[in-house]
């Protein structure tokens, strides 16, 4: 497997992770409530932090050869 093409796996990733917080951080503020909104928004989170560093390392790497 090319250098680019396991770039773009993992931007995929990246991509999945920040859709994955955005609808975790809808639930746990409109549909869930008490500490099970707060564990679900803790996991949301992290998942925000993680697709953007994914994604700020996939795009200041620059160019492959």
């Amino acid at each position: 497997m090319s250098e680019s093409m396991l770039k773009m796996y993992i931007s995929f990733a990246g991509i999945i992770f920040l859709f994955l917080a955005l609808g975790l951080i809808y639930l746990s503020r409109h549909k869930l409530s008490g500490l099970l909104s707060g564990i679900v928004a803790f996991f949301a989170y992290t998942f925000m932090i993680l697709g953007g560093l994914i994604i700020f390392y996939i795009v200041f790497s620059g160019p492959t050869a």
